[in-house]
């Protein structure tokens, strides 16, 4: 374990908050709240057989932040020595001192603070070194250049093992403490020559070791979807059903967490502005945030200014229930944090279908997309449009790839015209969605 006795660097920086707090209060702050952050790493990076990078890092950082009135000023240090820690206080109360009054400024509301500070599962240390994690990379990229021999290049396989300790301590007397640890392996392979060269990869994310893929499955994975974009084609530019990928449908519900979160909200920049109690999608369609999920990705009891965290549905029967608010903006908006300062944890989509060959089957006919670039999602108006590759299906099976493609429409719109959402839930990130079937959407091809 990089930080041999995790729980004792937890009590230092726990100590560290108090000394601060303290020293905030001595210069007459009136609410103070410091962040404690440490976090160890190793990365390596193998292409062609031979290794590129080797990274081992380990990083620390101390935020303060006080409040004189409504009035607000933040420091930070990665330096632990007392004279650095009371530069620090010191320099937050003079930025504070030289701020206006903000009526939206100060923490969260004490009654609201978490109490029941419960363990997730959540670390797992990885006991690998440099060596093993080279053997490792190259191991997952020689079984997917091995695979099949229309693999011809490569760009590269990596592992990383990272883990983080963190205190988060207000002068209200919250002290909360978590750590967690995240492990990667992936790679990224290239199939055909010339001009037919096509990219694509695979890559598996757990908490704990054991829970990542096989490392010759991510490779043979890796070849087998580069190997399935060769010769990609156009389609007839129209409208078409549309079947998001598990692993790229996350998006659309990225793009409704951020219109529904309390930044775009009160600074007027979305297109669901007063949509609370709103009906977005199918009757059916629901989301829910899950923050007490057993090795979740982002679980925790409480969010970044100590509110405590709960179970509560974001979409219910196709009705928006609620915002994503941390205190300041539920203040600007004259409303009440949900507990999501920070972001959301353990975003949860209902299905309604079956598994991802289902779902093509289902749709029939229309394009299945596996791939989106660029930024095109206009978050005032909810205009999309990104380019995207993927598959045209026939009959209910994917007939062969395209790409040069673009998908366009408008997000409220698109949020009512959902089809189905799949059972093949995609681990790899805190949204957990299954593919997401639009039922029609303009695709610009030929």
């Amino acid at each position: 374990m990089a930080f041999g006795d995790p729980q004792a660097r937890l009590d230092a920086l726990a100590d560290i908050s108090q000394r601060l707090l303290e020293r905030c209060r001595e210069r007459g702050a009136t609410q103070a709240e410091v962040s404690c952050s440490e976090e160890a790493g190793l990365s390596v990076n193998v292409r062609m057989g031979e290794v590129e990078t080797v990274e081992s890092t380990r990083d620390r950082g101390i935020a303060v932040t006080v409040y004189f009135g409504q009035r607000k000023g933040s420091a930070s240090t990665a330096d632990l020595r007392e004279s650095s820690l009371d530069a620090t206080v010191e320099q937050a109360c003079a930025i504070a001192r030289y701020t206006e009054d903000d009526p939206a400024a100060g923490l969260a509301d004490p009654a609201l603070m978490a109490t029941d500070l419960r363990d997730f599962d959540t670390w797992h240390p990885w006991a690998i070194d440099a060596d093993r994690a080279v053997d490792l990379a190259l191991a997952c990229e020689n079984a997917g250049r091995e695979s099949d021999k229309r693999v011809e290049n490569s760009d590269g396989a990596s592992v990383g093992s990272h883990e983080s300790l963190g205190v988060y301590a207000n002068s209200h007397g919250f002290i909360g403490r978590e750590r967690t640890t995240q492990h990667t392996l992936g790679c990224a392979l290239i199939a055909g020559r010339g001009d037919d060269m096509q990219r694509d990869g695979w890559y598996s994310v757990g908490l704990a070791a054991e829970d990542l893929e096989a490392a010759s499955a991510i490779g043979r994975k890796a070849a087998e979807r580069a190997v399935s974009r060769l010769s990609p084609r156009q389609v007839p530019t129209g409208e078409y059903a549309v079947l998001y990928s598990a692993e790229i449908a996350r998006s659309l519900i990225g793009h409704l967490v951020g219109a529904v979160s309390g930044g775009a909200l009160y600074r007027r920049a979305s297109f669901l502005l007063d949509s609370v109690g709103t009906k977005l999608f199918p009757e059916w369609f629901q989301i829910y945030e899950r923050p007490f999920l057993r090795r979740g990705l982002r679980s925790s009891a409480f969010d970044a200014e100590g509110v405590a965290t709960r179970e509560s549905a974001l979409v219910e029967n196709g009705v928006l229930q609620r915002y994503v608010l941390g205190s300041y903006s539920a203040r600007k908006l004259g409303l009440q944090t949900t507990g999501n300062a920070g972001g959301m944890h353990n975003v949860h989509v209902a299905a309604n279908a079956g598994d991802f060959e289902s779902l093509v089957k289902t749709m029939g006919r229309g394009l299945l997309v596996t791939e989106l670039m660029g930024q095109g999602v206009n978050t005032i108006t909810g205009d999309y449009s990104r380019g995207a590759a993927g598959f045209w299906v026939e009959n209910g099976q994917p007939q062969y790839p395209v790409d040069g493609i673009t998908i366009a429409g408008n997000l409220r719109g698109m949020f009512e015209a959902i089809e189905a959402v799949g059972s093949d839930v995609d681990p790899r990130s805190h949204v957990r969605t299954g593919s997401i079937l639009v039922g029609r959407m303009t695709v610009a091809g030929e």
